[in-house]
């Protein structure tokens, strides 16, 4: 034994699609809000709904959207429940409450001001 301690070498990450953009700080939050405002969807279906919604410019990834989701039912504006996914594999379906949906309209206003204030920065208004 030479004393050396195995170091563990992760896989290398594969590369971003440099068309798909990370969601912009804060975002995440409002984004899984409003895909669960139309229906209850599972986890890997909310990041699929926000991917095709955005022209697939946006990608969720699961290491921000479970604990976003986590969040979001500890705050009270999301439930959840296990139910059957279309592929027959049993899923946690998360639904949006009444104080999500109250959540989501103020959180919309915030980033509707932010958009003017950005714009205003930008000289576009």
């Amino acid at each position: 034994m030479t004393g050396r301690i195995p170091t563990y070498h992760p896989p290398p990450m594969p590369a971003s699609d440099p068309q798909k953009s990370e969601l912009l700080k804060g975002t995440l939050d409002m984004l899984v809000l409003q895909t669960l405002s139309v229906q209850p969807l599972h986890g890997y279906g909310i990041a699929q709904q926000i991917e095709a919604l955005s022209g697939d410019a946006l990608r969720v990834e699961q290491g921000s959207l479970y604990p976003a989701l986590e969040r979001l039912q500890k705050k009270g504006w999301i439930t959840s429940k296990w139910g059957e996914s279309p592929t027959g594999r049993r899923a946690r379906y998360y639904t949006i409450t009444a104080a999500g949906r109250r959540q989501l309209g103020a959180e919309i206003s915030s980033f509707d001001n932010m958009l003017v204030a950005i714009n205003r920065v930008l000289r576009r208004t």
